[in-house]
This record gives structure tokens, C-alpha cells and sequence, in this order.
């Protein structure tokens, strides 16, 4: 595995996460809803490829449990592990939290993600109807979970 370095990112990180949202979704978050999440306290957390970002995290804390809201990878580094890497330092200062457990919602068309998930023993517990929106419509959510207590 390439050796990868891993930091909380700020708001001067903003411009290369919002490059590499636009680049990987076809629905990008805007800026704003990246801002809101920093004002809220929210862990944004990078991966760095020699100083440069090529891909983030973005979890909510509540109590005890943990909500992976976004989890992206630069689409001209994916396949290569940065998305497993992220996730496993997320669970790994998850579990030194103390969090009890991971949550996420994926879109149930996105099969790398659902396999890396299901690889880092996150198993389903639920389905969200019409979550995502989609070229003809809307794309149905599954919701995942990764217990760590």
C-alpha cells in the first residue's frame, strides 16, 4: 500500500476538497454545506499523497455514535486503497473515542463503496426510499452500520 499520510483539514482546505467532490459526483455538496459542517464542529479528515489531498471524510458525532456523511475519493486515485485507508483511520479513531459505532447511508447502486463497507464489517440496517438524487429520479439509500463496542 502507498504511503499515505492522514490530518484534520480546515477551512483553507476547502478549495482542493470541493475539486475533488466535483470531480467524483455527478451531485456535488456545494461549499456551503462543506462551511457548514466546519462551523458545526464536524471531523473533516484527509488523506495526503506527498502534501497533496486526494481524498476526505466527513463525520458527524453525536453522543456516542459516529455518522460517516461523506467519504471521497480523487477519481484519478481511486482503486488504488485511499478509500480503505481513510476508513480505517476513521474507525481507528472512532474505537480510540470510544464510539460505540459507524453509521452511513450509501446509495444502493454504488457497488465499490458497498463492498469496501461490507469489507470493513459494516452489515445493513436499514433502506431510505428516494434518498439520492439521480439522473431519472431519485436512487434509494442503504443504511449501514459498523458496531465497535
Amino acid at each position: 500500500m502507498p504511503s499515505w499520510d492522514w490530518a484534520a483539514l480546515a477551512g483553507e482546505d476547502l478549495p482542493e476538497i470541493l475539486a475533488i467532490e466535483e470531480a467524483a459526483h455527478p451531485y456535488p455538496w456545494s461549499e456551503a454545506v462543506f462551511e457548514d459542517c466546519l462551523r458545526a464542529g464536524y471531523r473533516l479528515d484527509g488523506a495526503f499523497d506527498r502534501g497533496q489531498l486526494i481524498g476526505y471524510s466527513v463525520v458527524m458525532t453525536v453522543l456516542d455514535e459516529w455518522h460517516l456523511l461523506n467519504l471521497c475519493v480523487d477519481p484519478a486515485v481511486q482503486r488504488r486503497g485511499a478509500g480503505r485507508f481513510l476508513l480505517e483511520r476513521l474507525l481507528e479513531s472512532a474505537v480510540a473515542a470510544e464510539a460505540s459505532c459507524l453509521l452511513l447511508e450509501v446509495r444502493a447502486g454504488n457497488r465499490a463503496a458497498i463492498a469496501l463497507y461490507e469489507s470493513a464489517g459494516f452489515a445493513d440496517i436499514g433502506h431510505r426510499k428516494a434518498y439520492y438524487p439521480a439522473p431519472n429520479g431519485r436512487e434509494d439509500a442503504r443504511v449501514m452500520r459498523r458496531l465497535l463496542s
